[in-house]
């Protein structure tokens, strides 16, 4: 397909799929290095996001605040932490503010897990945009954060309409689970 522009800079439609195509193969290429150093470790790519949830959120998260950051009903959420569980990379205890919710948080052997994770996802990055120059990845993230923001996407922290949003312990905005069909949830046990 030819990357046609107008005058107007408006894109042709071509160009609107040419760009969806090589989004899509980027992104599945990244997903493809993440699954690799996975596997051998028995992990889902949503296994490996909600230990970095747990993570980033620096303290012990509800079971439904891992939902709404990963976007699934929280029923998904247990079976993924069943297995991160089983593994000895979270934990979980009753919160003392509330004895019917659950919290999660990382364990020793949870944190080390990540730091490898993450020197792997480095690595898949950097064989995916090491061609880039610095400039050009700084023009790429902000082109990507334009995306996730006029898409009301997760990474954005605003939510995609119709979606029910809530707050986390740090008062950052999360989007609620957008499906509760049983079959859509487990599709979703293996993003990443």
């Amino acid at each position: 397909m030819a990357m046609e522009h107008t005058q107007k800079n408006e894109y042709t439609p071509d160009t609107t799929l040419e760009l969806a195509e090589r989004l899509t193969h980027s992104a599945r290429r990244l997903r493809l290095g993440s699954t690799a150093q996975l596997a051998p470790l028995g992990l889902t790519n949503a296994q490996a996001r909600v230990l970095r949830i747990v993570a980033a959120a620096g303290q012990p998260l509800k079971m439904a605040d891992i939902a709404a950051r990963l976007e699934v009903v929280p029923r998904s959420v247990t079976t993924m932490v069943d297995g991160v569980e089983t593994a000895g990379f979270i934990v979980r205890s009753t919160d003392p503010d509330d004895r019917r919710s659950v919290l999660v948080s990382l364990t020793a052997r949870g944190h080390a897990l990540l730091e490898r994770l993450e020197r792997a996802r480095r690595v898949t990055a950097e064989e995916i945009f090491g061609g880039l120059t610095s400039a050009e990845r700084a023009e790429l993230a902000r082109l990507l954060a334009t995306l996730c923001r006029s898409g009301h996407c997760s990474c954005s922290g605003t939510p995609r309409h119709g979606a029910p949003h809530t707050e986390t312990h740090s008062g950052t905005p999360h989007r609620g689970p957008r499906h509760t069909g049983t079959a859509h949830s487990r599709s979703h046990e293996d993003e990443g």
